[in-house]
């Protein structure tokens, strides 16, 4: 049985490279991906856990498998759960900090408002999220999404009826499909509502594809629904910060060396 979310309050700091500050109410949970927590206040505690906690009554055997399944997606095995044990403001409430990996953008969404209380996000966007969030993996069904959508395969799948935050780099922008089209740069989705369908498609004639500078392939999304896309996906800001688009040699320049380690 999964348990209800809590009801956490938050604040986004920042415009750029921006900070979430979850306010937790003593006993209120917020779970993390492995490293993103920035500071907390005194009565916040820590516990790095193989599991969301979304299923109190989840066996060993569920939370391995639930710890594979990050590892398949190229997550680290736990999660940090942080805790309100008893903080000293008012009324007890305690804070805690989350930071995004890289320049860009946290926007907060409310699962409960989702078709389904579900939302399909690329793997590395989940930032944090209140405790009662169920945070698996969804398979493309497609051969061609899989292959050459910016996604792969394996998309993270966020659940339940409270708060979660994703990130994304540079600017976010939220679409709203009413049984529309839209094509998409495969690398600029950051997630979409279940009723979105996902799939693939040639970026125009054999002339678009080599010398458009789009890329040979487009991600097309159809349905009603919800969608996020961002303006800088991390292998653009990679790519812009290298020298010659990362094609010179890394050792010429102090961030070349910093990619090489």
């Amino acid at each position: 049985m999964y348990r209800p979310s809590d009801q956490i309050d938050y604040n986004i700091i920042g415009e750029s490279i921006q900070v979430v500050e979850i306010e937790l109410d003593p006993g209120e949970t917020v779970i993390a991906e492995a490293g993103a927590m920035l500071y907390m206040e005194d009565g916040i505690q820590f516990d790095t856990k193989m599991g969301d906690g979304s299923d109190a009554n989840s066996s060993i055997l569920g939370k391995l498998f639930q710890a594979g399944s990050r590892w398949i997606m190229g997550e680290s095995l736990f999660m940090t759960h942080f805790t309100n044990r008893g903080g000293r403001g008012p009324a007890g409430k305690s804070k805690v900090g989350f930071s995004a990996p890289y320049p860009g953008t946290i926007v907060p969404v409310n699962l409960s408002s989702m078709y389904r209380s579900e939302l399909l996000v690329q793997k590395d966007a989940f930032l944090c999220a209140a405790l009662g969030t169920k945070v698996s993996i969804a398979f493309n069904k497609k051969l061609g999404s899989g292959l050459f959508g910016g996604e792969g395969f394996i998309l993270q799948k966020l659940q339940g009826d409270g708060l979660a935050f994703i990130h994304a780099g540079g600017t976010i922008i939220k679409r709203q499909l009413n049984n529309e089209t839209l094509r998409v740069d495969t690398g600029c989705i950051v997630g979409f509502e279940s009723t979105i369908s996902y799939d693939i498609d040639r970026a125009g004639g054999l002339k678009s594809m080599i010398f458009g500078g789009e890329g040979i392939f487009l991600a097309t999304l159809h349905g009603t629904g919800t969608v996020w896309l961002q303006s800088m996906p991390v292998r653009k800001l990679i790519q812009a910060l290298l020298p010659n688009g990362g094609n010179s040699d890394k050792g010429s320049s102090v961030l070349g060396q910093f990619f090489e380690q």
